[in-house]
């Protein structure tokens, strides 16, 4: 069975219309047992290419790069108040695409959570989770280069705020609030005035804070009135606040963030794409190990059908399912 260890599958492996093991998946012995026990044959299976390097090996590179260049973007747009939309085009979608095309979905998920400067790192961040969504949704190459494009630029707004303002800790007063709220009329000013690029990206500065109930901002539009590219890029941006440290709160736990996802897709977010990211998300999960709010460390071996936010988990030699046990939850995954 070893010769298969680290090999990495190019397709999710189902039996019993039930994913066994997810596409992009670095095998190890507990992937390998299962599909034993489905009776699935390892020599039928379609493996990618140098499996063990692309499995393990981080695009960090280009989210560092792509970081400092939205730093570096958001400085020249407030200093020249023009959008250099060419070298955005050449330089930043592509290492935004680079880093959305790894395969190990979790592991992406850890390197584009901010850690230091998070306006910067967030701007890339959303447009990683906005592109992985978008090919998910088998959007088409036009389509899908400009939501990259759209998601990167979604806060670009933020540059007529002060930097005290944006990162300022604690609470904000309700006039503060209403000027941050401002970003979104000024993404929408900055992009419409860009020659050559698509009007569609500047309404997703503008309604990416709409909300399916007509309960966002700035003009309370409902899910039909919300441009599709911009319901994307709330879904990711969400996702990103949530699962991220920001100057005013701690990241929450993972079960918190998939928590209030589910609950936004009731009323506040597309539910349509926050349930395809949150399946894809978990089809992920198998093989992972997790630490669980009392503090212990295990294994994702099954994801229960109805309940996948708490699936079977093996601890040292006992198996927990988390669904019959509802104290436990997942605290964070281990990388």
């Amino acid at each position: 069975m070893e010769e298969w260890l680290g090999r990495v599958v190019k397709q999710d492996v189902i039996k019993s219309g039930l994913v066994l093991v997810a596409a992009g998946t670095s095998l190890d012995m507990t992937h390998i047992r299962l599909m034993e026990q489905h009776r699935v044959d390892l020599t039928e299976l379609v493996w990618l290419p140098s499996a063990r390097e692309s499995a393990n090996e981080l695009p960090s590179k280009s989210m560092q790069q792509a970081s400092s260049y939205s730093k570096e973007l958001f400085d020249s747009i407030r200093r020249h108040r023009k959008v250099p939309l060419m070298d955005i085009k050449n330089e930043l979608v592509p290492l935004v695409s680079d880093v959305a095309a790894h395969q190990n979905v979790f592991n992406l998920i850890e390197l584009i959570k901010a850690k230091g400067e998070y306006t910067h790192q967030h701007n890339i961040a959303v447009g990683v989770l906005s592109t992985m969504i978008g090919r998910w949704m088998e959007l088409g190459e036009s389509e899908l280069s400009l939501l990259t494009l759209s998601a990167t630029l979604h806060d670009v707004g933020k540059v007529r705020i002060s930097d005290e303002l944006l990162n300022k800790p604690g609470r904000l007063s309700s006039d503060e609030y209403a000027e941050i709220k401002l970003h979104t009329r000024y993404g929408y000013e900055i992009l419409s005035e860009t020659v050559g690029l698509s009007p569609r990206a500047a309404l997703v500065a503008l309604q990416h804070h709409e909300r399916a109930d007509g309960q966002g901002y700035p003009l309370k539009l409902k899910n039909a009135q919300v441009d599709p590219l911009s319901r994307i890029v709330a879904v990711a941006d969400v996702f990103h606040a949530m699962s991220s440290k920001r100057p005013y709160h701690e990241a929450l736990p993972f079960h918190e963030v998939v928590t209030q996802m589910r609950a936004g897709a009731f009323g506040e977010l597309d539910s349509k794409i926050v349930n395809l990211f949150l399946e894809k998300l978990f089809v992920h999960l198998i093989g992972h190990q997790i630490k669980l709010t009392d503090g212990r460390w295990g294994e994702v071996v099954y994801l229960n059908p109805h309940d996948d936010l708490h699936p079977l988990v093996k601890v040292e030699e006992e198996f927990i399912d988390l669904s019959q046990t509802r104290h436990l939850h997942i605290m964070e995954i281990v990388l």
